[in-house]
Order: structure tokens, then sequence, then C-alpha cells
């Protein structure tokens, strides 16, 4: 019998600007992603999961994240519940110039619960990162999210980004899941399961 994964949730820049600030988070509704991050930390704190919490600095001029103002603040969501760790990131993946990898090194992590902002941009580098640094990821797709874009490239809805992100991740990168799903396998002691590239392209194409 394999062993129970020995995870931490990572709790990635649940700040003021993506809830009141320049950056409103728009997919899901981010009420209720305020509701599951919490839910999420509630339940690795009865499970004896350490919490990782994140946020992103930028200096004092900055137009966004500029640290020290209201939207740099953690949301109180996560704010006033308790954390193992807390890392101050510059960049957008969370291993990037931080003691994250040594951290989860010394806990002897090998499965990271990824829940916070934004889907496409922090959540998707660091998960990148920590699956070909040997990790197992899992993604709660119902405590993240997304905003819309529009740029010299196209545009896409943030319901379009989340969900296009979410395929992604569950062929290959991470195991995509909503909270209930993931509070379940962690009261079980139980592994999540992504996908696979292959599995993925024939289902699209009607070959299952």
């Amino acid at each position: 019998m394999s062993a129970a994964p020995k995870r931490a949730l990572i709790v990635i820049d649940v700040q003021n600007e993506y809830v009141s600030g320049k950056l409103p988070i728009e997919y899901p509704p981010v009420q209720q992603s305020l509701a599951n991050i919490g839910l999420a930390m509630d339940a690795a704190r009865a499970a004896g999961i350490p919490i990782v919490v994140v946020q992103h600095d930028e200096d004092e001029q900055a137009p966004i994240f500029a640290r020290g103002s209201h939207g740099w603040e953690l949301h109180p969501v996560v704010a006033d519940r308790p954390r193992d760790h807390l890392i101050r990131k510059t960049m957008a993946s969370v291993f990037a110039n931080t003691d994250f990898a040594q951290w989860l090194a010394d806990n002897a992590i090998d499965t990271l619960a990824i829940a916070g902002y934004m889907t496409h941009n922090c959540d998707a580098s660091t998960i990148v990162y920590a699956k070909h640094a040997g990790f197992t990821v899992e993604f709660l797709a119902d405590a993240s999210g997304a905003l819309p874009y529009a740029n010299a490239a196209g545009s896409a809805t943030a319901e379009e980004i989340q969900r296009v992100f979410g395929v992604v991740f569950h062929s290959n990168f991470a195991a995509v899941i909503d909270t209930a799903g993931w509070v379940a396998t962690v009261r079980e002691g139980r592994a999540t399961q992504r996908g696979n590239i292959l599995a993925s392209n024939r289902q699209a194409r009607g070959q299952v």
C-alpha cells in the first residue's frame, strides 16, 4: 500500500489587489474563490497539513502590489488564519529567488496543493516548475481565479483563461480538483490523479 501524500497547501498572492484593487479576479467570482481558500486552509490545519502563504512584493512606487499599500496587503481571509511559513516573492514562480525549495526539502514535502491567484500567472509558473522538480501537484480550481486579458496577441475572458489553463494543467502538470473534493481526499489520506496528454487528446477526439 502506498504511503499517504506528504502535502503542503500553498496559498499564492491572496492580496487585496485581486479583490478591491486594480486587478479584480472575475472567474470564478472572487467571493466564491475566497470562501474556498478559507475552507482549504481550515481543512489543511485540521489535517495537520502545513500551510505556506505567499505574498507578492513590488517596490513602493509600483502601480500594483506596491509594498506597504492596501493592495499589497494579504486579504483577511488569509491574513486572519494561521500559517506555517510566509514567503515574499518578486517574480511569478514561488520558487524564484525564495527559500521555498529549501523549506519543502526541510519538511519532506512531496505534494503541493496550489490555491490563490492568478491561475494563469503565478499559479501556472509555480505548477510547471514544481512538476519539473519532481513534485506531485494539485490545483484547487475553485480556490483560484483569473481575470480577462486583451493585448496585441488577442483577447480572452476570465472564464476562458481559467478553463483552458485547468484543462492543460490536468493533461500533464497537476491534478485539477475542486475544494470539496480536495478536502475529502485529505480527510481520507488519498492521493489525487492527473490525466495525461494522450488520454486528454483522445477524449477530445471521441476516441475513449
